[in-house]
């Protein structure tokens, strides 16, 4: 089973009033899904967000947004540029790709030889 990882790509902060202490210390967040298995390490295009007030502590969910954090949002959104979507190959993948090419080339030599028929 693959495991998800959030890799953080942009994090500000933000001076907007908090909706439940009206603090104005919080901190916006931009997260892009990473999933690593055991031949492939995948970077997706799914970018999710956060903003957390760092008095109380509380993620502010969208509900209760502001027109001010809503035009935050929307300026930090555009400047949080997530990698691109990629699939790298693990080491493991790599030996298992040389070992399966080996097998299947010895496999050919013995047939052509003449030691194996069918």
């Amino acid at each position: 089973m693959p495991k998800e990882k959030l890799v953080t790509i942009k994090e500000a902060d933000i001076t907007n009033n908090c909706p439940e202490c009206f603090s104005q210390d919080m901190k916006i967040t931009f997260f892009q899904k990473h999933t690593y298995g055991r031949l492939i390490h995948r970077t997706t295009n799914e970018v999710t967000h956060q903003i957390k007030c760092k008095k109380c502590s509380s993620i502010i969910y969208p509900v209760s947004w502001t027109d001010d954090i809503e035009k935050i949002f929307d300026y930090y959104q555009k400047m949080a540029t997530p990698h691109k979507a990629s699939i790298r190959f693990t080491s493991l993948f790599y030996v298992l790709l040389l070992v399966l090419v080996l097998l299947v080339g010895a496999g050919m030599y013995l047939f052509m030889e003449g030691s194996i028929t069918f």
